[in-house]
């Protein structure tokens, strides 16, 4: 079975599936820099998704493209 590439549309549809849950995010910072949030995916617009922190009600802003680069991970676990 081939596999589908990574593109933002795609991205786009697993992050709406994923609206509502908690979910652990990995940020990569830089440096060997890696931040571990666990969030609640709130809103998903047009080029932008919106996170609510758990630990520290926070809200923080990420792109598609964030995650395409791999500077932003997420695990439903």
């Amino acid at each position: 079975m081939k596999k589908m590439p990574n593109t933002i549309e795609n991205v786009k549809e697993k992050i709406m599936a994923l609206k509502g849950q908690e979910v652990n995010l990995y940020i990569n910072r830089g440096r060997r820099k890696v931040s571990t949030l666990r969030a609640r995916i709130e809103n998903v617009y047009t080029s932008v998704f919106t996170v609510n922190s758990v630990d520290l009600n926070s809200v923080y802003t990420y792109s598609y493209n964030d995650i395409l680069c791999g500077e932003v991970k997420i695990s439903n676990d």
